[in-house]
């Protein structure tokens, strides 16, 4: 122990037996990070697919090398290729090195927020080092766009290499991160044993598969601040919980909204906080509003069929407000994302059995053309369906996480290796978020429902095809003859702007195609208070060309909400007084947000 008249050994700013102490305090640490991950292992509780996907990747990575190396010729070009443009970077340097001013060979692209701090360009070595994987990473990926291959293979191989690439940046390290570097030796390594003490504490929270935090989860709970405006459940099943919101005006539309949320997400991004609240900016003007609460289902719920979510689900939500209003209503409904496919299944199931209770749809990012689903299609192959099949026999469903991993990997340096570094490397925790706790709070999906969706809308796109039956019925999305609000995001990477805009045209009747700014969740939560983003508004698209369509259409700026308003208002003004839940046949269960919501995966 040192005598306390004794200074401590510094170098520079480093207090040397502080530094030490704080990496055997980070070993201590990545013991316990260790002992979290191996624990759920040893004693057979964790049994993730993950040999599985690297063997997937494995496999679509030799296909490409495959290709370069069965020609001596492509052989050569490869190697020429990488050591021409590292050649270049070495002569730029050694001209900066000697006081020239030199463009960079290599820079990251507009918005690249890796390289933002200014030692990136400032420092020579970390310029150089920037620089330098730069061109492994462009260069990687030239060779799968330039590699003959088959489109999916091509889609797959193109997807994981920029994974790889992302995961390799020397942004993510603190040798080769300025930043991070600067952080660890001001704190005297500190900040890593934060970082590995709340890597331990990730792992643990996620079964010993790491739950990567993207908010501070205790600054929320769903009915104290997040979906709490005013309503009751006044019915259920197996499935889902219907919830009728209270009214906030004396008189309301005759014809009520129902929502159909997606079942791979819970409802309440729909009614985050009060002024993000779509739900409760519906029944500010005037709307009587019910929306489904999916379960999160359990192995008890593993045969619960497509057709059954939509018989249990909308079909049963428009029972139940028949009953809630005492009359026969004609109803509008929404549908966000697979909410949204499951709707338009729905409707053209029920145009074939003559079905006219929905009287308008409105689709929010959601896709009845599977041609153009962008990335998410690197997930759906034979093989891979077959692998994903096989997991969910074992349990009865696919564990949320696993859905949350893949919608995370899409935009991976937004959504991971931000929070990796800002969570265990500079050890912070990160800020408060209401949709990024939502986006955690994951539901488990149930095999057959899934396996169902899985196969004849991504694999087979039986939908666009005409090719799909529900309960033995043909269906045909031309038979959907009610008006459509079609609304794509631009920056969607769920639901892509594109893939949207081709399903427009498989619907029989009228359809308003709305293209927001942003992307697939900040593109539909826009309230106009916020006054951020813009839309597009134009003509029914008859094909997949975005660009030629946006050509033609009208920009406006601000939330396209009250647009959405005025068309659902041109269905029918006609008004009654304000419905009150449980003042009819239906009596409350409980007050909303209801139980359903809040099971946690």
């Amino acid at each position: 122990m040192r005598a306390p008249s004794q200074e401590p050994m510094k170098i520079g700013t480093v207090d040397v037996e502080e530094f030490s102490r704080n990496l055997a305090r980070l070993v201590e640490e990545g013991g316990r990070a260790l002992a979290a991950y191996l624990k759920p292992r040893e004693e057979g509780r964790n049994t993730d697919g993950s040999a599985d996907e690297v063997a997937e990747v494995i496999k679509t990575l030799s296909q490409v090398a495959e290709y370069w190396l069965a020609d001596p010729k492509r052989t050569v070009e490869l190697q020429t290729r990488l050591g021409k443009a590292y050649l270049d970077l070495w002569a730029s340097a050694v001209r900066r090195l000697g006081g020239e001013e030199t463009a960079p060979v290599a820079a990251p692209a507009l918005g690249d927020k890796r390289f933002a701090d200014p030692e990136w360009t400032s420092n020579q070595f970390f310029d150089f080092l920037k620089q330098a994987y730069l061109l492994g990473a462009r260069w990687a990926s030239q060779l799968v766009s330039d590699a003959e291959l088959d489109p999916h293979t091509k889609h797959k191989a193109a997807f994981y290499v920029r994974q790889i690439a992302n995961a390799l940046s020397p942004s993510n390290f603190v040798l080769t991160n300025p930043e991070l570097l600067r952080e660890t030796l001001t704190t005297n390594a500190d900040n890593l044993v934060r970082g590995m003490r709340m890597l331990a504490e990730d792992i643990e929270s996620g079964g010993g598969d790491l739950k990567i935090r993207q908010s501070d989860s205790s600054m929320f709970a769903v009915g104290r601040n997040l979906a709490v405006t005013p309503g009751k459940v006044i019915f259920q099943n197996e499935l889902m919980q219907l919830i009728q919101y209270a009214p906030s005006t004396a008189t309301v539309l005759r014809r009520p909204l129902v929502i159909v949320p997606p079942w791979i997400n819970k409802y309440y991004v729909l009614d985050l906080t009060p002024e993000k609240s779509f739900i409760k900016w519906c029944v500010d003007q005037g709307i009587t509003v019910f929306c489904i609460s999916w379960v999160n289902p359990d192995a008890r719920l593993a045969q619960k069929s497509f057709e059954e979510y939509i018989r249990e689900g909308p079909l049963a939500a428009l029972d139940a407000i028949k009953q809630a209003t005492g009359e026969e209503e004609e109803v509008h409904a929404v549908g966000y994302c697979v909410g949204g496919t499951l709707l338009a299944i729905a409707l053209a199931a029920m145009a074939a059995r003559r079905d006219q209770r929905i009287v308008s749809a409105t689709l929010f990012a959601a896709q009845v053309d599977f041609t153009y689903a962008g990335d998410l299609k690197v997930f759906v192959d034979e093989e891979q369906v077959e692998t994903i099949e096989q997991r969910m026999a074992e349990r009865g469903y696919l564990e949320g996480k696993a859905m949350v991993t893949a919608f995370n990997m899409l935009r991976s340096n937004e959504l991971v290796w931000p929070y990796v570094i800002n969570n265990y490397v500079k050890g912070k925790a990160p800020f408060p978020f209401d949709l990024l706790y939502w986006n955690s709070d994951a539901t488990r999906l149930p095999a057959a429902n899934h396996s169902f969706y899985l196969r004849n809308c991504y694999l087979d796109n039986k939908l666009a095809k005409g090719d799909m039956s529900i309960g033995g019925t043909p269906i045909d999305l031309k038979s959907i003859k009610v008006p459509v609000y079609n609304l794509a995001t631009r920056e969607d990477h769920i639901a892509p702007a594109k893939s949207v805009l081709l399903g427009s045209k498989l619907f029989g009747g009228p359809v308003r195609f709305v293209l927001s700014g942003s992307g697939h969740i900040a593109g539909v939560i826009n309230p106009p208070d916020k006054n951020k983003y813009q839309y597009w508004t134009g003509a029914k698209p008859r094909s997949a060309n975005l660009d030629g369509w946006l050509a033609k259409a009208t920009e406006h700026p601000g939330s396209w909400w009250p647009d959405w308003l005025a068309w659902l208002r041109s269905q029918g003004t006609e008004e009654v007084p304000a419905r009150v839940p449980g003042d009819r046949a239906l009596k409350p269960i409980e007050d909303a947000p209801g139980s359903y919501v809040k099971v946690r995966d």
